[in-house]
């Protein structure tokens, strides 16, 4: 009867991290998390939550193990426990987008009309280290600061329309964003070819980039 009890007790701790995942913000806030560590305040904006609401969010996933914490001066900075939380997420997206029937049409609905082309990560790797793309990264700049593609240029995508004279206009440009389900870089390639530039964007985003053990680069905010 003992054993009973002890599994009953094991599958309320597993039941603590499902019920952390069970809620659609709290995994919009994982992605987010999973493009570098940052305070609350800059969760609570990227995520369009109120301090207080982010701050709940963020306690219910730590209390889960899911998320961990440091301090920089008087900020307390959140970060993804470990690279297996960002494995548990893309395996959550997977086994939604394969067994919920109605999920694709969620995600198309959000991404807008099968419009653009996309590259995966290897043609972009070899393109990029032949010199015959530009990695442009749309996400907004913090995120670029945090860890960006090798080589990627940081052009945000509210800021892409008025900046197009950055990009050069003989050259094949690869857009990318937070993950495979982001629309910044579904809409950044609509930008640039509506404007007459060659563009695709890169299927997975820095989620997947990460989860495949590529590097990303750090730089000044």
């Amino acid at each position: 009867m003992s054993g009973d009890g002890t599994n009953d007790e094991l599958f309320e701790l597993l039941a603590r991290v499902g019920k952390a995942l069970g809620n659609g913000t709290r995994l919009r806030l994982i992605e987010l998390l999973a493009q570098g560590p940052r305070g609350v305040i800059e969760l609570a904006e990227a995520a369009g939550l109120n301090l207080t609401t982010a701050s709940a969010h963020l306690q219910t996933l730590k209390r889960a193990g899911l998320v961990a914490t440091s301090r920089s001066g008087t900020t307390i900075r959140y970060r993804l426990a470990d690279t297996d939380v960002m494995a548990l997420f893309g395996q959550l997206r997977h086994v939604a987008a394969s067994h919920l029937a109605d999920f694709e049409t969620v995600a198309r609905r959000h991404l807008g009309p099968d419009d653009t082309e996309h590259i995966g990560r290897e043609e972009l790797l070899h393109r990029a280290s032949a010199g015959d793309v530009v990695v442009l990264d749309v996400r907004p700049p913090h995120e670029y600061a945090v860890g960006h593609i090798p080589g990627a240029i940081s052009i945000p995508l509210d800021e892409l329309p008025a900046r197009l004279d950055e990009l050069p206009t003989d050259t094949d440009i690869v857009a990318y964003c937070r993950s495979s389900y982001c629309v910044f870089s579904h809409d950044a390639v609509r930008i640039l070819t509506a404007a007459g530039r060659r563009a695709v964007r890169l299927s997975d985003g820095v989620l997947e980039w990460r989860q495949s053990g590529q590097p990303l680069l750090a730089s000044a905010a």
